[in-house]
């Protein structure tokens, strides 16, 4: 059981990475609550620059963050995946950058991580998160996160999560989140991930924050992890989290940008 409080260190990660887009949606930095029943979700976010090219997809730094909390005060529950459908007037792009493989993160710690895959890495962040086992009291657990790039195959783009925790007993994690491109109306990105239970479905994430925007050369061209474009004035996004207890939270996320050329 123990093993598997490793996974509520990294469950954060993967709402922040399956939601990275959702964070360029919050330009004006305002937080947007969602409530489902007892569940109360708050994501924030920001992104730069907020003026975009009307045509072309234009490099990006987003920051996304969030608390999850009930509104009784009781313990929330465990978050089991998440979806999120992305504006077709943003991308996601990892080729050209170095890649890791799951297997070399596997029982590393984050020091050792970063020495391993260093030049795999797309963004780093933070996660919070509370296990409560029957009749005991609520046990806060923190860790340091990191997002790898996994590489491209079939259209289909493949992240690796590194989270480790010395609470309650030292072990890291990798999990993987899958990403790829639809046609959707307004969508365009679609990104899925399935979060395995936590301490056999005790532990919850309570907070979570990622920053990524990393940009390299490649073929004598600029590319950026994260890009958008502004035809509209206007960015949207479709979220939509389960939880252990049948909730679901979802939200319509929309945001104004300035066009520009």
């Amino acid at each position: 059981m123990r093993k598997h409080l490793t996974i509520a260190a990294v469950a954060a990660a993967i709402l922040a990475v399956a939601a990275a887009s959702v964070a360029l949606a919050a330009g004006a930095n305002k937080p947007v609550t969602v409530r489902a029943g007892n569940l109360e979700v708050t994501v924030n976010g920001g992104f730069t620059p907020t003026a975009l090219s009307k045509t072309k997809l234009t490099p990006i730094t987003a920051q996304f963050e969030g608390k999850l909390k009930t509104v009784d005060g009781s313990h929330p529950p465990a978050l089991k995946e998440v979806l999120i459908e992305a504006d077709k007037n943003t991308g996601i792009e990892v080729k050209g950058y170095p890649t890791c493989t799951a297997s070399k993160l596997q029982s590393q710690d984050t020091t050792h991580a970063k020495a391993i895959c260093g030049e795999a890495i797309l963004g780093t962040g933070h996660t919070n998160v509370e296990i409560q086992f029957p009749e005991q009291a609520p046990i806060p657990v923190s860790s340091p996160l990191i997002l790898f790039n996994g590489g491209e195959k079939g259209g289909v783009i493949t992240l690796f999560v590194h989270a480790y925790i010395t609470v309650p007993t030292p072990a890291a994690i990798v999990t993987t989140v899958k990403v790829t491109k639809i046609h959707n109306g307004r969508y365009g990105i679609k990104s899925v991930a399935t979060v395995p239970k936590i301490a056999g479905g005790s532990g919850s994430v309570t907070s979570f924050n990622l920053k990524v925007g990393k940009q390299w050369t490649y073929k004598g061209k600029k590319v950026s992890f994260i890009s958008a474009k502004c035809p509209d004035g206007k960015l949207q996004f479709h979220g939509t989290a389960s939880f252990s207890d049948g909730t679901r939270a979802s939200a319509e996320v929309i945001r104004t940008c300035t066009g520009k050329g």
